[in-house]
């Protein structure tokens, strides 16, 4: 391993600069907790080693990544609805997609809802990307592949009787064991599709009611673009040949810089990509196929990373890396998301990735595609246009 990596895993918080100006790149040193990846879940709670010295958590957590997986399983599957309180800060915020709900009452009441549309869920955990940051705090990035069956009515329709399955990625802040910030992104536009519904209709209807909620009063200000006026997009340039600074320069370059060219410099051959809606993507065209026709929706918003969390794994040169970003601009083309509309979006996306010899292996890119269709449906008037704006 170079000597640029090893020195970041054990320094665990580093800062670099980034063509945002405020991404902050964090390592997390795998030798210190029991990972998750592709253990089973009958398999993991059997570890009983105490890896960290959780200062402010309950002793019933051998390290971060085990309080991650445990208090999931207590809340979900044991159905303990009340080591929320336990868990989670009275002041918590979330970030669902374009908007944002605060206070562990909306945790609670979110969960109860969730489990009575959906009482077998099953919270599968793919993985747990974290860091530690401050002196007490820590973060993870935790992918869950979830199976259900809707037995209960839900926001999305009345209860269809259908077996699913959909993509978690959740991002947390966590110190003195309470989550204190979360950023959530789940795979609605799967969900809705699965249960046989109409997610233009769904989205309809999530928009009347964001309409009520919200009254007329101003939702945006200002465009957010590539471009800076009618100057280029910046491009990043990785200061040294660590994994995070490769992760700043691809992003850079291939979604805000749009040079879709690069998938071939950064991916191997046979990468594969596992997007929303269930679709794996395999090799270089069918990933720039992908990313075309996103970014042919939105073609010139602005693309930003908020923060990138690096772990390495136990092979020399094997990294896991969890990214979060934001598309913000506007709806002003012809691609996924179908006959352009002008309308404002915010999307909220979480990007796993197994980098393997710095380049990348397999990726999970995981964001919520039926709230876009609810920003897209925004204060259109009532009887909304005849032309859906999704390709289906």
């Amino acid at each position: 391993m170079v000597s640029d990596n090893e020195n970041a895993v054990k320094q665990k918080d580093i800062v670099k600069e980034n063509f945002a100006e405020s991404v902050i790149v964090y390592y997390g040193d795998s030798r210190e907790v029991n990972t998750l990846r592709y253990k089973d879940y009958n398999d993991y709670i059997k570890y009983s080693e105490k890896k960290q010295d959780l200062q402010g958590f309950s002793k019933d957590y051998n390290d971060f990544v085990d309080y991650i997986i445990k208090i999931t399983h207590k809340i979900w599957e044991e159905k303990g609805i009340g080591v929320i309180y336990d868990t989670y800060s009275n002041n918590i915020v979330m970030h669902l997609g374009s908007y944002n709900v605060s206070g562990i009452n909306e945790v609670i009441s979110g969960t109860l809802q969730t489990l009575h549309a959906f009482p077998d869920r099953r919270l599968i955990g793919q993985n747990v990307i974290w860091s530690s940051f401050d002196k007490h705090g820590y973060f993870s990035s935790h992918r869950i592949m979830s199976t259900a069956t809707n037995l209960g009515d839900s926001s999305f329709g009345p209860a269809t009787g259908k077996k699913i399955n959909f993509r978690t990625t959740v991002d947390c802040a966590v110190e003195d064991n309470r989550i204190h910030e979360e950023w959530l992104v789940r795979d609605n536009l799967w969900i809705v599709k699965q249960l046989g519904f109409d997610p233009h209709e769904v989205a309809k209807r999530m928009a009347i009611n964001s309409k009520i909620k919200h009254s007329n009063l101003q939702q945006h200000f200002g465009v957010c673009e590539a471009m800076e006026g009618q100057r280029s997009p910046k491009i990043y340039t990785a200061k040294n040949n660590s994994v995070g600074e490769l992760v700043l320069e691809m992003t850079s370059r291939i979604y805000n810089y749009k040079l879709f060219n690069e998938v071939q410099k950064y991916y191997h051959e046979n990468a594969v990509i596992h997007y929303i809606c269930d679709k794996d993507l395999i090799g270089y065209d069918e990933i720039q196929g992908m990313l075309i026709s996103l970014f042919a929706s939105f073609p010139n918003a602005s693309f930003s990373v908020e923060r990138v969390t690096c772990n390495e794994r136990d092979k020399k040169d094997e990294w896991d890396v969890a990214v979060r970003w934001r598309i913000k601009g506007l709806h002003e083309g012809i691609g996924y998301f179908g006959s352009p509309t002008g309308k404002p979006i915010n999307i909220l996306g979480i990007n796993h990735y197994h980098i393997s010899n710095m380049k990348v292996k397999e990726e999970w890119i995981t964001f919520d595609g039926l709230d876009v269709l609810r920003q897209i449906y925004l204060n259109m008037q009532n009887n909304f246009e005849d032309d859906k704006p999704i390709n289906e």
